[in-house]
């Protein structure tokens, strides 16, 4: 194809304007803008609207749909462009603004020569400097400015303003400073604090007492060093009573006994009950709820008690949970289990007769010796399998070293091999 041939079928060539681009908003919103204005001036009142269609700005420019629409929002963003609706769908009736142009493009080139100034001031200066017959000439470069200097930087399309420098003083030998008297009062107090959060079983509480020291040197009002200098153990002034508790912390027995029967009738073992229930009435949204609820049981259970009272009833029936029941505590449990039997008791896992056995054992291993000379005394074993635990601890030992001659017979530690 010959070249005068190929040109003819390219057809016009679009205008477009680099500078035009950085006003407008993009290269395409450039070439729409300069197609509009073009078929603007070709009108008979330079004032009317372009009705034009998607596809003759396609046929004039080369934009498709989806770059002339990005085209035409980002003209509207900056006042370039109005566009109104028309009956048909397919003509669009747009209006550029030459005015606004105008104005952004003075104001374009008013900051590029800010620009320009500024960078030419920049430049390398060079200073003469004359020396008898000789002249020396130096090279000075003009640094700029830090960006940590907090000077107002309007070059920057980012960054206008420019951050201050953050700087905190800081003594060299930095110490907590706070209301105590001497270092003696400060250590009392941090060990108190260290042991008020291991009482109440806080993960990591040494860094719970570093976050109140720390903000008591901060100037916070801390009631933890207001109940240490009273006297009073810390944490007590800060327990709120809660209307189903006796005292802070201490629910209604029988209230606390009923949310654990509710469990317990649903299924649930005693013990996942009582941390259920007890888990409910620490939490003061729940627990407000259920306790309201409970008021209203405990009032028709008193209208039904009155009324067969009436009737001549003389005891009426009461839920379980209202009888008296004793405090269930480690002491009482630990008696009844030994009035029952020591093999029964909680601390007969712990008997010194166990402790020793594993001691002989380790040491046996340890030493690598032989082990029928290091054997235990079958009194100490016989002494360990009367526990649970140590019955367990007792046969496997038993079973693993044979070498010791001894057996387990009627309940017995008894030798067999008594030559």
């Amino acid at each position: 194809m010959k070249l005068g041939v190929f040109w003819r079928l390219l057809g016009n060539s679009a205008v477009y304007y680099p500078k035009l681009a950085k006003v407008t908003g993009g290269v395409t919103a450039a070439v729409l803008f300069c197609l509009l204005f073009q078929k603007q001036s070709e009108l008979e009142n330079p004032h009317d609207w372009v009705k034009i269609t998607v596809d003759e700005i396609e046929s004039e420019t080369g934009l498709s749909y989806t770059e002339q629409r990005l085209a035409r929002k980002r003209l509207m963003e900056r006042s370039l462009l109005k566009q109104r609706l028309v009956d048909d769908v397919k003509i669009m009736e747009l209006w550029p603004d030459i005015d606004a142009l105008e104005q952004r493009l003075e104001e374009f080139l008013q900051s590029n020569c800010l620009v320009t100034s500024a960078q030419n001031q920049a430049q390398v200066q060079v200073i003469s400097q004359s020396n008898g017959s000789s002249t020396k000439t130096t090279a000075v470069e003009l640094l700029e400015s830090s960006p940590t200097s907090g000077i107002n930087n309007k070059n920057d399309k980012f960054f206008h303003w420019q951050r201050q420098p953050i700087a905190m003083k800081v003594t060299p030998n930095y110490q907590f400073n706070g209301p105590w008297n001497s270092p003696e009062q400060f250590e009392e107090f941090q060990r108190a604090l260290l042991e008020h959060f291991k009482n109440k079983g806080i993960d990591n509480p040494a860094g719970w007492v570093f976050r109140i020291i720390d903000g008591i040197t901060k100037g916070l009002v801390s009631p933890f060093w207001d109940e240490f200098i009273q006297g009073i153990p810390l944490g007590e002034s800060q327990k709120v009573k809660r209307d189903w508790e006796i005292e802070p912390g201490v629910p209604y027995p029988a209230f606390r006994e009923e949310r654990i029967q509710y469990y317990v009738q649903k299924g649930e073992p005693l013990e996942t009950a009582v941390a259920k229930a007890s888990s409910e009435l620490r939490d003061p949204v729940l627990g407000k709820d259920l306790w309201e609820g409970f008021l209203r049981k405990c009032d028709r259970i008193a209208d039904d008690a009155i009324r067969a009272k009436n009737l001549g009833v003389t005891t009426p029936y009461l839920p379980p949970s209202f009888t008296d029941k004793p405090q269930v505590s480690k002491e009482s449990v630990m008696n009844k289990l030994s009035a029952i039997g020591p093999q029964f008791s909680l601390a007969s896992s712990k008997s010194d007769d166990l402790i020793n056995l594993s001691v002989e054992q380790q040491k046996v291993e340890d030493k690598d010796v032989d082990y029928i000379s290091n054997a235990p005394t079958i009194d100490s074993l016989q002494s360990a399998y009367q526990t649970p635990m140590g019955r367990t601890i007792v046969e496997k030992q038993i079973a693993e070293h044979p070498e010791w001659g001894y057996g387990i017979v009627d309940d017995e530690v008894v030798d067999l091999i008594p030559f």
